[in-house]
């Protein structure tokens, strides 16, 4: 098990690049298995799960290729079979289940066993699957397999109302049916940038999908899928976590390749927290000043202020982490709303014994009251968003602290190690990097 070394109170600063997102990375590569032309990603980020999402695509049968210089990678899936995963891998990341979409289309049938991935709570299938069978496939779930086959005629359009936002269900169901025959809406859809990013790619591989970036979808099915190339959007959760490492240690920083749009949409409960930053859209970056004093900005009537997940547009719950750390630093007290993972928040008991002043209420609220000065210890990441706060805490905190369980970070980020000590901090890896 490799673990992070990180002597903190050293400022982070300097010119951040920030990579393709993951989330749209991970749809886009089982995407490219909907056609039998090459299909080429390009802004590709090298993590962890996006290797295991290659490999899996090479399980079925498609030929990767990949540029990491120019962070371009392309996939070839003329042949697909109907291989099945190695249940250990893909226990490793939540979206193998991604596959079973795009399988389903090109073959009439996939079986998988199920998905693992961060362990932050109960994340179910059943919408996938309800989906599946709106499109007339039929499903039987068992404990160690998962397995889907479409009606010998294939799948048939359908009106599919989701229980709930699901942005992994939406992608899955969205896969299947650009190939189905006649019109799926799918209504409650998750509308998050990489939903987009994934509607873009289908598009310019001929499919018909309007809506995109709304709750409503409408894909006219098409006979056949041909080859493109699409762009991996930015990854706005990296850049967040990069701008709060500057801000809470006092560094000034400039993060390019950055998508203003979308960022604009995010950034909104930072303001809380006296974050200043300065955009320019017209070349993508995104301005961090040297940040001295933070305090908390109060409701109307000085009322104790909250920041709450949410599907999009609103805050997303991978950042909720990355924020406590923020509300440690900065004065005054705000409560976190975690409404989407029942075991998100438990990470906060290693700030709590870092010094950290914060109450949990209850598995979904906690209640940070700052500023803190954090204090170097041992601690264990559970999950990525989780890794990346401790990491954050480290950095600002006084003295030494040891992170054991850096492989999970690696899942979701780039060489952080690498990434921040040329910015300035004094970040150290012990042991290998979790290279799949």
């Amino acid at each position: 098990m490799g673990k992070f070394q990180i002597t903190g109170r050293k400022a982070v600063g300097g010119v951040h690049r920030v990579p393709g997102n993951k989330n749209a990375a991970l749809p886009m590569i089982a995407a490219a298995l909907l056609s039998d032309e090459p299909v080429t990603l390009e802004n590709v980020p090298d993590i962890d799960d996006v290797r295991l999402m290659f490999a899996f695509a090479q399980r079925f049968g498609a030929k990767v290729s990949r540029n990491m210089a120019a962070r371009t990678a392309t996939v070839t899936a003329k042949c697909l079979k109907c291989a099945r995963l190695d249940p250990e891998l893909a226990r490793k990341i939540r979206t193998s289940i991604l596959f079973a979409g795009p399988l389903l289309a090109r073959t009439g049938s996939v079986s998988l066993p199920p998905p693992g991935g961060d362990g932050i709570g109960h994340r179910r299938l059943d919408t996938h699957f309800e989906g599946f069978e709106s499109l007339g496939a039929k499903v039987k779930c068992g404990r160690r397999i998962l397995s889907v086959k479409a009606p010998k005629a294939g799948l048939s359009g359908a009106r599919i109302l989701l229980d709930e936002a699901s942005v992994t269900a939406t992608e899955n169901i969205l896969m299947a049916s650009v190939l189905a025959r006649g019109v799926t809406e799918i209504y409650n859809a998750a509308c998050e940038p990489h939903v987009q990013d994934l509607c873009a790619m289908l598009n310019a591989m001929g499919a018909r999908i309007a809506g995109a970036g709304t709750n409503l979808l409408r894909i006219e099915g098409v006979e056949r899928l041909h080859g493109c190339t699409a762009r991996v959007g930015c990854d706005l959760i990296e850049a967040v976590s990069y701008l709060v490492a500057a801000v809470i240690t006092g560094g000034e920083l400039t993060l390019e390749n950055m998508d203003i749009a979308s960022f604009r949409v995010l950034s909104k409960p930072l303001r809380r927290f006296g974050v200043r930053w300065s955009e320019d859209a017209a070349k993508g970056t995104v301005h961090v000043p040297v940040h001295r004093y933070l305090k908390m900005h109060y409701d109307l009537g000085d009322a104790i202020p909250s920041v709450a997940d949410g599907p999009w547009p609103m805050f997303p719950s991978d950042l909720i982490s990355i924020l406590i750390v923020l509300a440690t630093q900065t004065r005054g007290t705000c409560l976190f709303f975690e409404k989407m993972f029942e075991s998100r928040l438990y990470f906060v008991d290693h700030l709590i014994g870092m010094g950290a002043k914060i109450v949990q209420c209850d598995p979904h609220r906690v209640v940070v009251t700052g500023p803190t000065q954090l204090v170097g210890s041992t601690v264990t990441s559970p999950d990525i968003r989780a890794g990346i706060a401790l990491i954050l805490a480290a950095l600002c905190a006084k003295g030494q602290t040891t992170i054991l369980n850096a492989e999970s970070v690696d899942r979701g980020y780039e060489s952080v190690e690498k990434e921040l000590s040329a910015l300035g901090a004094d970040v150290k890896r012990l042991g290998a990097s979790s290279n799949v």
